[in-house]
C-alpha cells in the first residue's frame, strides 16, 4: 500500500509522524473509455463556447460565479492565489468528542493513518489504544491542496482511521423531503413491525453485501478478452409487498404455521384491491 500524504497528527504538545493511505480500493471500480465505433480510437472532447461556438484553449478560459441568470462575477487566478492556505503537513486536533455527535451524513471519505517510521510506532499505538478505550474521536483540520478540510480520527482494530468530513452547511435537512408528516402511527401496527424487525435481527458479517453487478461485469469483460460466449442470466423480479401484508405473513408463520400464510396474505391483498376498485369507497390507510 502506497502512502498518498506524509505529515503529523498534533494535539497539545504531542506530535506523531504519520502516513495517510487510501482506504478505498479504487482498482475495484470498473471504468470505460469512450471509443469511435468504426476504428476504436479514443474520443476527445473540444472545449467550445456555447455563445459563439468557437473552440477555445485553456488560456482562453476564466472562472465565473453565476450570481444571476446569465450574469457572472469573474474570479481570476490571482484572486484565488490570495486565498491559498499554506500546507503545514499537520493534522491539528482541536478536541475529542463522542462518535455519536457526528451524523453519518457528514462522512465524506475514509483514509487509513499509519505510523511514519519505527520511532512513531509507540506514540501512534498509544493514541489508537486511547481512542478505543475512551470511545472518543479526534476532530481537527488539515490543509490539503491549498484549502482547509475538517477531519476526524477514529480507532479501527489496532490502527487509526481518518475521515474527511463535510461541512454541516453542505447537508440538507431531512425535513425538506416532501410528505414527511408528523402523524402518529398505530401502536398495534408499530408493535407488529417491531416484532418483524426483531425476527430478522442479524449481524453485518452474515449479510451478503457483494456487488453482484460489478462481479458479473468483470466476468463478462474477462470472458470477452478470452473470446468466450456471453450467457445472460435474468434474475426473477420479486413482487412488491406492503408492510401490512408482510406483517400478516409474519404472524401467520408464528401462530398458525406456514400452511395458512399464503391464504391470509391472499385475502388481505384481495380486500385491498376490492377497496380500491369500489366507487365511492374511502380507502383505509394502513
Amino acid at each position: 500500500m502506497r502512502a498518498i500524504w506524509k505529515g503529523h497528527i498534533r494535539f497539545s504538545l504531542v506530535t506523531i509522524p504519520v502516513r495517510i493511505y487510501n482506504a478505498v480500493d479504487t482498482d475495484q471500480t470498473i471504468r470505460f473509455n469512450q471509443l469511435h465505433k468504426e476504428d476504436h480510437g479514443p474520443i476527445g472532447y473540444d472545449k467550445k463556447c456555447k455563445k459563439c461556438s468557437k473552440v477555445v484553449t485553456s488560456e482562453d478560459i476564466v472562472k465565473g460565479y453565476p450570481y444571476e441568470p446569465d450574469r457572472f462575477v469573474i474570479v481570476e487566478k490571482d484572486d484565488l492565489d490570495k486565498l491559498k492556505l499554506k500546507s503545514t503537513k499537520i493534522i491539528e486536533i482541536e478536541g475529542f468528542i463522542d462518535a455519536k455527535e457526528v451524523h453519518p451524513t457528514l462522512y465524506e471519505a475514509p483514509y487509513y493513518a499509519g505510523p511514519d517510521g519505527p520511532v512513531a510506532v509507540k506514540a501512534y499505538s498509544l493514541l489508537a489504544a486511547t481512542l478505543k478505550e475512551t470511545g472518543k474521536m479526534g476532530i481537527g483540520k488539515v490543509v490539503l491542496r491549498d484549502r482547509e478540510d475538517v477531519v476526524m480520527i477514529a480507532p479501527q482494530e489496532n490502527g487509526i482511521c481518518l475521515y474527511k468530513l463535510r461541512s454541516p452547511k453542505e447537508v440538507r435537512k431531512i425535513g425538506e423531503v416532501p410528505q414527511l408528516d408528523n402523524k402518529g402511527v398505530d401502536k398495534k401496527q408499530l408493535e407488529l413491525a417491531k416484532n418483524l424487525v426483531e425476527s430478522m435481527k442479524t449481524s453485518l458479517n452474515k449479510l451478503d453485501l457483494t456487488d453482484k453487478y460489478n462481479d458479473a461485469l468483470r466476468e463478462m469483460i474477462e470472458a470477452k478478452i478470452e473470446g468466450k460466449q456471453i450467457v445472460t442470466v435474468e434474475e426473477e423480479e420479486k413482487p412488491i409487498v406492503d408492510i401490512m401484508t408482510a406483517l400478516i405473513g409474519y404472524l401467520a408463520c408464528i401462530f398458525f404455521g406456514y400452511a395458512l400464510q399464503a391464504k391470509l396474505v391472499e385475502a388481505h391483498q384481495r380486500l385491498q384491491a376490492q377497496r380500491k376498485s369500489e366507487p365511492g369507497q374511502t380507502q383505509v390507510k394502513e
